[in-house]
């Protein structure tokens, strides 16, 4: 049954309600599903619902009781802006443009349509809290903007709540509204005017994240530190949720960007950097409440969700599925991906190693592409002193030799890196070189290939990745101090001779 026939039916079962009973058919005048999509910020799935006991995270806890919680959800990018072009398009970074952060002037392409204007045409109201992030901004068509800045101080977190329910008593048509949440951003905050209410106990942690592999109290401290970002996160959906009041009929989808900025996490293509928390919860069509499900899907499976929810009609083909396949179609009618990619440059010419990766539902596939390229810049990022969350030199020195490894192979990558989720989740060996794992190598080198095929990537061209390659390196050999977000008229040459071959 398609999710229109689902909508159809639902409006049929309130009609008859005001036959049968004499109620007001609630509903009838809005009948597409309003859609609330909750975004935090640089966050794993640090939370009760995914497992961790140490947080108090009930009022996402209760919409993964009231929804579907997915197990194997993953980013196209452990960046901020890139990941979130994604969610805007449906399209991998390297399909949209947006290769880097948008404060440092990367965009999109030219003719990408975006979520909220596709939505605008078949009469939705959209909105949007807390910042876009996606360039260029002046393209983003929505009704209602406010908190537009990063906001990574926390302040004023009540403000979400009260301008949600200004955008929702506003709408008489259906609305489309994404909240944006700072959280769990660095800097990490153990308190922030009173918040959260229930701090994490300090002594009940006994390791950083599993994925950082490195512990001692300085990190310990950072992670007491992140979980009251998390604590204060779960408040803030609390406070937004209660304010909105009566959801029936209201899509709820919550997610975060990317991974946790610790060590291995954001900037890389790690699990700790591309893997995160997905619930959906909608009980109105989903009907497998409080349910977990272990399929691969990504942010780039948002739009066309939203917009089978919304009866959108989409008139170019993206990689990404509607989601809602998977709750009204019978198994035998879904065919579900069994791989999913991953894109990364570094986000910024500072932090410039192009490479890509491809998952299983076991193995995880990583090209390095141009390992000349020296020590792996996020490395280098997170060793110094003013990356608190990242493991020093030091501390890695004073490590297992696994966890000395590892970081040596994110250090000085060498062009293949492959591991087995199920046996190694957060990727400590490296098993590219070892001979009774060729044919994996082999058989994960062709499912990257032809993952790369299928959504034209300009980097299988030598000569556009060497252009690329020339422009982040030139524009960081002129500028090392990122100096050119402040020079009038800076543009990415990239955006005109990359988009030819990837758009």
């Amino acid at each position: 049954m398609s999710v229109k026939q689902l909508h159809v039916n639902l409006v049929a079962a309130v009609l008859l309600c005001g036959v049968a009973l004499g109620c007001s058919p609630k509903g009838t005048q809005n009948v597409k599903p309003n859609i609330l999509l909750i975004v935090s910020e640089d966050n794993s799935s640090d939370l009760g619902s995914y497992g961790n006991t140490l947080v108090h995270t009930p009022n996402i806890d209760k919409l993964a009781k009231k929804g579907v919680k997915f197990l194997n959800a993953y980013t196209t990018y452990s960046v901020c802006s890139p990941s979130r072009s994604s969610i805007f398009t449906g399209l991998y970074p390297h399909q949209n443009g947006q290769l880097g952060w948008a404060t440092h002037h990367y965009g999109l392409y030219s003719g990408i349509t975006v979520l909220p204007n596709y939505l605008k045409e078949t009469g939705y109201r959209t909105g949007i809290l807390g910042k876009i992030h996606v360039n260029p901004a002046e393209r983003f068509d929505f009704d209602y903007e406010a908190l537009s800045g990063s906001n990574f101080q926390k302040e004023s977190l009540k403000d979400y709540a009260i301008k949600a329910k200004e955008f929702v008593n506003q709408s008489d048509s259906p609305f489309f509204l994404k909240v944006n949440f700072p959280d769990a951003h660095l800097p990490f905050q153990n308190e922030v005017e009173g918040l959260p209410t229930i701090k994490v106990n300090r002594d009940r942690i006994k390791e950083t994240l599993p994925f950082v592999g490195v512990n001692n109290e300085r990190l310990l401290d950072e992670t007491e530190a992140y979980y009251n970002c998390m604590n204060r996160l779960d408040e803030s959906i609390g406070m937004l949720l209660d304010s909105l009041g009566d959801l029936s009929n209201t899509c709820i989808i919550y997610l975060s960007d990317h991974g946790a900025q610790f060590s291995r996490g954001k900037l890389t293509n790690y699990e700790g950097g591309l893997k995160i928390p997905f619930i959906i919860s909608y009980p109105e069509v989903i009907d497998e409440i409080g349910s977990s499900r272990d399929e691969l899907i990504s942010v780039i499976d948002i739009l066309p969700t939203v917009l089978d929810l919304s009866d959108t009609p989409l008139d170019v083909d993206l990689p990404g599925k509607s989601l809602m396949d998977l709750f009204t179609k019978e198994d035998y009618e879904i065919n579900w991906r069994t791989t999913l990619g991953a894109d990364g440059e570094g986000a910024s010419p500072v932090f410039y190693y192009p490479r890509r990766s491809i998952r299983n539902k076991r193995y995880k596939l990583i090209r390095n592409i141009d390992v000349g390229r020296g020590d792996f810049p996020a490395f280098t990022a997170y060793a110094s002193p003013d990356f608190g969350s990242g493991a020093s030199v030091e501390e890695i020195e004073r490590s297992n030799e696994k966890v000395r490894d590892a970081y040596e192979t994110w250090r000085k990558p060498p062009e293949w890196e492959l591991y087995d989720l199920q046996n190694d989740p957060w990727e400590f060996e490296n098993l590219a070189g070892k001979p009774e794992f060729a044919e994996v190598l082999i058989s994960m080198k062709e499912a990257l290939y032809e993952w790369r095929v299928d959504t034209n990537d300009p980097f299988l061209s030598k000569d556009k990745l060497m252009k690329f390659t020339f422009e982040m390196d030139s524009v960081n050999a002129l500028y090392p101090d990122h100096s050119y977000r402040e020079v009038d008229g800076f543009k990415w040459k990239y955006l005109d001779y990359l988009k030819n071959e990837s758009s």
